[in-house]
């Protein structure tokens, strides 16, 4: 794979990780076991089946706790640091052929930014619905971004080519749509507490 096609898969894989941490981990795991995504020679330890199960059990314990009202909000505390190194790390697994300092410098850089973006976002929306709905909107917020850590990863690793597209319509959605809603709701929450 080369620097442009590795890189690409491992910032889609980066802002899927940016929604769950776990999922993301997973189906990269299950692509490189099936042979459909190649990783860096010191991350073949993902493609074992002890990864694998790892993996999966992560990902059923991290997806369930995000479906438990006020538990979700803790989960994103640990959440945004995890999903930051977990960003980076899965860039880093598809960047082959170069340097360890260019790999790691491409992975900290695009691969970090682009999870934790998404996983500040989320968090930003898992509160706003919390203070709005006393926790029982997250339902629907979890939803979503379990769909979003299955869909972008399996997109990403068939064509990684719509990775900029993706990337470009979730950046346009953050910063066009859910941040603007979130700083009037958080205005009208403050308003109706003073």
């Amino acid at each position: 794979m080369n620097l442009l096609l590795g890189l690409l898969v491992g910032i889609g894989l980066s802002a899927a990780c940016g929604f769950r941490v776990f999922v993301p981990l997973l189906i990269m795991s299950v692509a490189s076991i099936s042979g459909n995504l190649e990783l860096a020679e010191n991350f073949k330890w993902i493609s074992t089946y002890t990864a694998f199960f790892g993996f999966l059990i992560a990902t059923l314990l991290e997806v369930s706790g995000y479906y438990i009202p006020w538990v979700d909000n803790l989960l994103d505390t640990v959440a945004t640091p995890a999903a930051v190194v977990a960003g980076s790390i899965v860039t880093a697994s598809c960047i082959t052929e170069v340097s360890l300092f260019l790999q790691w410098s491409l992975a900290i850089i695009a691969g970090g930014t682009a999870s934790g973006a998404v996983q500040l976002t989320t968090t930003s929306l898992r509160g706003a619905s919390s203070a709005t709905t006393g926790g029982m909107g997250n339902h629907f917020v979890s939803t979503l971004e379990g769909i979003g850590s299955t869909l972008i990863p399996i997109i990403s690793i068939l064509f990684p080519f719509f990775t900029i597209l993706l990337v470009a319509m979730i950046s346009y959605i953050i910063f066009k749509k859910i941040i603007p809603k979130l700083i009037s709701i958080k205005r009208k929450v403050f308003k109706q507490s003073s």
